[in-house]
């Protein structure tokens, strides 16, 4: 296992959770760019994620700022599609393709995103379709490519003027937690009829270090250390990582 790639999951893993995110886009790519089997990826970025945002589920549910019930019409439609997204085998092009175009659309998202400020004290009813929608579109892609899908959720959020931002960053927290899970239970399964969950085994190592980078990233979020400097610069990280696996795409052809 490379030293640099612990450090750049631990750096990662800090900036994401200060952010209230998981990194598993990033995760994936970082490991694209390494030269890993792309068919293992999903499974060590999955994991990787649902470490850093327990975390941030725990915090937030700490500061009573998390409401399950209110997260739970996402939820139905996500976890069940997200465990289909894990079982199903993609090409490399594809999988390539679809990940590079997650962190492009996520990297624009943060670093543009302004903060939104809920007008009046009663907050809108989101419409069952939106969200039953919106939650089985974004599970699916989460199974496939192995990520949380909350840097999705959370534009869809704003958008309908659900919450607070801090509430809004809790009820994206436990939506990737669990699809994380849930994506992490179809690509075992996937893996283990394919015999390539072995192959994973060696990258073990990065699991302690997304905890430590956690960690830290909870803390900075605790401390309110510039969080709009944290976000563009999270933001700047995975752009440049997007545009490195587009290339790398386009290559396959």
């Amino acid at each position: 296992m490379p030293l640099y790639l612990l450090i750049l999951f631990l750096c990662v893993a800090a900036l994401y959770a200060a952010v209230g995110f998981g990194g598993g886009s990033t995760y994936n790519a970082l490991l694209v760019l390494n030269g890993t089997d792309y068919r293992i990826l999903p499974a060590i970025a999955l994991a990787c994620n649902i470490i850093v945002v327990s975390g941030g589920v725990y915090r937030f549910a700490k500061e009573k700022l998390l409401s399950v019930r209110a997260v739970l019409p996402f939820l139905l439609t996500s976890v069940p599609a997200a465990w289909i997204g894990g079982r199903l085998p993609v090409s490399e092009s594809v999988f390539v393709g679809l990940l590079g175009g997650a962190l492009l659309l996520s990297g624009m998202r943060l670093l543009w995103q302004k903060d939104v400020v809920i007008q009046g004290t009663v907050k809108p009813q989101t419409p069952q379709w939106i969200a039953l929608m919106a939650g089985g579109g974004i599970g699916l892609l989460s199974g496939l490519v192995g990520i949380g899908g909350g840097i999705f959720l959370a534009p869809i959020l704003y958008w309908l003027n659900w919450d607070i931002p801090r509430r809004i960053a809790a009820a994206c927290s436990l939506f990737i937690l669990a699809n994380s899970l849930s994506g992490l239970g179809g690509q075992i399964a996937k893996l283990s009829n394919t015999e390539l969950l072995p192959l994973a085994m060696p990258y073990w190592p990065l699991l302690p270090a997304v905890f430590v980078g956690g960690q830290i990233g909870s803390w900075l979020a605790i401390k309110r250390l510039k969080p709009n400097w944290l976000k563009r610069l999270t933001a700047v990280l995975i752009l440049y990582v997007a545009l490195r696996l587009i290339f790398k795409w386009f290559s396959l052809f």
